[in-house]
């Protein structure tokens, strides 16, 4: 494969062995546990995860990795030439039999589809009890972040009320071939036995929280007067709720914008909402 097809896919290949076992240690493969690989590439973690796991599937869209991917011909280990972001990870977990440990998804994920994978794997939660993925750092950060900071964003907010979420360690670009021009992460992502909250029209809410934040150097009032709320509405929820009116998005925690959008499910119009 060329190098610059490689670089135009946002493939970046880990060459760092004392990286891949701090991964391998993180992910903990065990025998009765079943690992879905994403983007597999020349098979690096892969036949890692092969000697130690009950089961892996790994998925990679490039053909030319294909044989390399099969050489050792592993009866653990099957090789799926597909687009992640086109499959059914419930049909194809449920192809793979019932795996006591349940289902791992793993990968060093290219920087050019890490956010579509991200949410391909939220949207089919309900199928994993953990993700471990090598990210893009700021990336990795922005899943991570807490309240206050500049990487707290609508995607912690998503991925922390049913994941537990951590930023495992930084992983410098020397460790990659070719090296990219950032560094990455490894992140955890342990689902919740509950949600830390039970939401309401989750696929509106996700909205909210997109248009909570969508200018940044606005505070929460300027963005949620764009989105067309009534003045008043907003003005008892702001009292209600105790907040500064000067209070930015990146303040809040988790538990107040739920608490935000509750108080306006109830007490608006949902159809008039231009999320």
């Amino acid at each position: 494969m060329g190098r610059g097809r490689i670089r135009a896919m946002g493939q970046h290949f880990l060459r760092d062995t004392s990286v891949l076992k701090s991964i391998i240690r993180y992910i903990s493969p065990q025998k009765h546990d079943l690992i879905i690989e994403i983007g597999a590439g020349k098979g690096a973690l892969t036949f890692l995860l092969a000697e130690r796991a009950g089961r892996v599937v790994a998925i990679e869209k490039d053909k030319d990795f294909i044989p390399l991917l099969k050489r050792k011909k592993l009866t653990n280990l099957e090789i799926l030439e597909e687009d992640v972001l086109k499959i059914s990870f419930k049909e194809l977990i449920k192809k793979e039999g019932n795996f006591k440990g349940g289902v791992k998804v793993v990968g060093n994920l290219p920087y050019s589809i890490s956010s579509p994978v991200l949410f391909k794997v939220f949207g089919e939660k309900e199928q994993f009890f953990r993700c471990i993925f090598l990210l893009q750092k700021e990336l990795a950060e922005r899943v991570c972040a807490i309240p206050g900071g500049k990487q707290y964003s609508p995607l912690s907010i998503i991925f922390q009320i049913y994941f537990s979420t951590k930023l495992c360690f930084i992983v410098n670009s020397r460790s990659f071939s070719p090296p990219p021009k950032v560094e990455s992460a490894l992140i955890s992502l342990e689902k919740r036995t509950n949600p830390l909250f039970s939401i309401k029209e989750e696929e509106l809410f996700r909205n909210f929280i997109r248009g909570s934040f969508r200018h940044r150097r606005k505070t929460l009032l300027n963005n949620l007067t764009m989105l067309n709320f009534s003045p008043s509405v907003l003005k008892n929820a702001f009292q209600e709720l105790r907040l500064n009116t000067l209070v930015r998005p990146e303040q809040l925690p988790i538990s107040q914008f739920v608490e935000f959008f509750n108080f306006l499910l109830e007490n608006s119009d949902i159809n008039s909402w231009t999320l």
